[in-house]
């Protein structure tokens, strides 16, 4: 979330981002609002109070009528103010919540994908001198995929990956998990059942809700809502919420494996044939934590986006990088490039990853903090990039290097 004083100083600022975003406006006069009354209520209470307090020490002295009176009076006024302040500071915080974070200037302002900036293209697309399979006839010519016992067992966007395209899968985690051990990032395997706090933390609620699998209410655990993760960032983002750290000890780079469970609410009639829009796959995401400074965060921005662009480079898959305008990126994001990696069966370029500059805006809500070296106590910045995703890698990879009888002649690094 943003700093409440940043929002007061900046209202118009943190409005016309909120609508650049796609997000109405309106929730950050509301929020004034909010916050004028709680701070004016905060103030009477803290006043009645310090009477109180003053009164009982007299009244320690000598209790006279007059002095019990009054302090009774005060004890009815805090009575009717205290229930008033809790609703304000409940509306407060769920307010806070809504609004989005600034992006950085040099974001381009667009409403919808119309509005990305293609920054750079990397590698050859191929030429075929025959007619080119799509990943659903070449997985399922070669028995790597089979849709229709994957739709049997699990519904709309199911599949199993069987023999061959099993192993790659297993194969393909292990290179970028091994890619990341030695650039210095510690592996994590985290849980994927998670709090509603850690998807707040995030930034993925409230905006993204109706995107999560959430789970029956638990009955060992009633006071907590429990959602299946879309992404490692979900935890990995929480593993150190409520933490104060130490400046020597950042940067923080974390790199987690794990499935992903996404809803793709909306989605129906796009990208629905085949396993590039699924309900379930397996990813490595990147977690870095630094200091709380925009030059250095926008230094890891870039290397992070070079690390993922390093395993494309290595399997020679073409690919292009676009940073992403206001429209077309999330909330929580102050700057956001995505990876698309040219897919021959799609006649397009695919999304196979993001990367994201958060600022402070996660770490604020974790609660995630370092003491600096000049002795101040600041929040983390917060980055956050796709390493590899497995289903669309492997569409990538079928599709790129398809031969005419159909078999697939993977990357030497790769075998």
């Amino acid at each position: 979330m943003l700093d409440i004083q940043f929002i007061r100083d900046n209202a118009e600022l943190v409005k016309q981002n909120a609508k650049n975003k796609n997000q109405n406006p309106a929730v950050v006069d509301n929020l004034l609002e909010v916050d004028l009354k709680r701070r004016e209520l905060i103030g009477k209470v803290e006043n009645i109070r310090a009477e109180r307090n003053g009164l009982n020490n007299e009244l320690k002295k000598a209790r006279t009528d007059e002095l019990i009176n009054q302090s009774k009076t005060l004890k009815t006024q805090l009575e009717s103010l205290e229930p008033e302040l809790r609703q304000a500071e409940e509306a407060f915080a769920d307010l806070m919540l809504q609004v989005p974070n600034v992006t950085l200037p040099e974001v381009p302002v667009g409403k919808d994908s119309t509005g990305n900036v293609v920054v750079r293209e990397w590698g050859k697309k191929p030429t075929f001198k025959f007619t080119p399979l799509d990943h659903v006839a070449l997985g399922t010519k070669n028995g790597w995929l089979d849709l229709e016992r994957g739709s049997k067992v699990a519904g709309f966007r199911g599949y199993f990956l069987q023999g061959e395209a099993a192993l790659l899968q297993i194969k393909l985690m292990q290179y970028a998990l091994n890619k990341f051990v030695a650039k210095g990032y510690t592996p994590l395997i985290p849980p994927v059942i998670d709090t509603r706090q850690a998807f707040i933390n995030t930034g993925h609620l409230p905006w993204g809700e109706k995107e999560t699998y959430k789970l029956a209410e638990d009955e060992t655990d009633p006071k907590n809502d429990y959602f299946l993760a879309g992404t490692a960032e979900i935890p990995l983002v929480s593993y150190y919420a409520g933490e104060t750290l130490r400046e020597k000890d950042l940067p923080i780079k974390l790199v987690g494996f794990s499935p992903c469970f996404r809803r793709e609410v909306g989605s129906y009639g796009k990208d629905t044939k085949g396993i590039f829009r699924v309900h379930e796959f397996w990813k490595i995401e990147q977690v870095v934590l630094c200091q709380n400074d925009l030059a250095e965060s926008k230094s890891w921005h870039e290397k992070m986006l070079g690390f993922t662009e390093e395993i494309l480079q290595d399997f020679g898959i073409p690919y292009r990088v676009l940073l992403m305008c206001t429209g077309d990126m999330g909330e929580p994001q102050a700057k956001k490039y995505d990876i698309e990696a040219w897919m021959p069966g799609r006649g397009d370029y695919g999304e196979v990853a993001s990367d994201s500059i958060m600022t402070d805006f996660q770490s604020r809500r974790a609660n995630i903090k370092y003491l600096a070296s000049d002795g101040t106590v600041k929040y983390v910045h917060m980055l956050n990039n796709t390493a590899l995703a497995s289903t669309r890698t492997l569409i990538a990879l079928w599709e790129n290097f398809q031969q005419k009888d159909g078999s697939v002649k993977l990357p030497k690094c790769l075998t």
